[in-house]
């Protein structure tokens, strides 16, 4: 029992992004993102009708291992989720079930479903040729930087959940608007506020196409004011990002400093937790800029601590001087 629990931790452990020092997991990560993007590609080539059908053999050669392998790690995560690194599902069916609904599973399911409808049921090809093209968001998975936008969404959802509902009320409010004003002159383009909703979405996302345009004076009017609010609306869910991702950075900046105020706690830092320390980099999206940064200001703040390098055993303590570096 104890050396099955030990293989589910080692499978949790290979599938997840790999540490610096696991170069098994590792290479786990580089075949999985490279099976992801020749995938991509080949979806969008065998779009191309003239290649599909030259290369059609090829492409499902691909097709049927790309499915096999992400099948078999599908199916290896959902059976190690009880060990998977932050994150707490129970050793159960139900526990599994609840790891089986988060984004990232869902999207493995996606990366895969597409085959098993075209085996099983009659489904549009262009359609699963559209389902397939998801396996690209496997990718996040390996990406801090992604992560880390996600997690500003996740974490800043209740202002753009308001932003967008502002965005809706303007944009009834500007199709009934240019609905009253054109709707005599133009009938057929402004039949309906449903139908105005074109022009006045058009107009707000400041994309303008110009199928679809005011010719009364009061129309033209109302559309130039609307044009002029659509830029402060624009900027509102882009001011919200730039916000959340600037406090997600001082969060795992902060975090990031608190593990490395551990890890010089007592004078040294071991092999391992410099190993955590650049994992935690890494997972947390930190330069390797900010994070000297974040070392040197920590060495200010305690420069009464004697703190020594685990490979030389250099003194770290003295931020003026050339020698001073931080933990390799």
């Amino acid at each position: 029992m104890r050396s099955l629990k030990r293989v589910r931790a080692r499978t949790a452990s290979l599938l997840e992004v790999g540490n610096p020092g696991d170069s098994t997991s590792r290479a786990v990560d580089v075949v999985l993102v490279s099976l992801i993007c020749i995938n991509v590609i080949c979806i969008v080539l065998e779009s191309v009708s003239h290649i599909g059908m030259a290369y059609g053999d090829t492409f499902r050669v691909i097709e049927f291992i790309s499915v096999a392998v992400f099948s078999v790690e599908y199916l290896a995560r959902f059976w190690s989720s009880p060990d998977i690194v932050d994150r707490s599902y129970a050793d159960s069916v139900l526990g599994r079930c609840r790891y089986a609904l988060t984004p990232a599973a869902i999207v493995d399911l996606l990366a895969i479903a597409p085959f098993y409808l075209s085996v099983f049921v009659g489904v549009d090809l262009r359609f699963l040729r559209v389902v397939r093209l998801l396996r690209v968001l496997k990718l996040t998975r390996y990406s801090a930087t992604m992560q880390s936008i996600l997690q500003v969404f996740r974490d800043e959802s209740n202002a753009f959940v308001a932003t967008f509902c502002l965005l809706l009320v303007i944009l009834i409010l500007a199709s009934s608007g240019i609905y009253v004003f054109e709707h005599e002159v133009q009938p057929e383009k402004f039949s309906s506020i449903p139908a105005a909703m074109w022009w006045a979405m058009a107009t707000l996302t400041t994309v303008g196409y110009g199928d679809v345009t005011p010719i009364t004076p009061m129309g033209q009017v109302f559309g130039g004011g609307i044009t002029l609010v659509s830029i402060g609306v624009v900027a509102l869910p882009a001011g919200i990002l730039a916000s959340g991702f600037t406090k997600l950075m001082q969060k795992n900046r902060s975090t990031y400093e608190d593990k490395l105020a551990d890890a010089l706690a007592d004078g040294v830092v071991t092999a391992g937790e410099q190993d955590q320390l650049e994992h935690l980099r890494q997972r947390l999206d930190i330069s390797m800029q900010d994070a000297e940064l974040v070392y040197r200001a920590f060495l200010r703040n305690h420069a009464t601590t004697t703190v020594a390098c685990p490979h030389c055993q250099a003194p770290l303590t003295d931020v003026n001087s050339q020698d001073q570096h931080p933990p390799h």
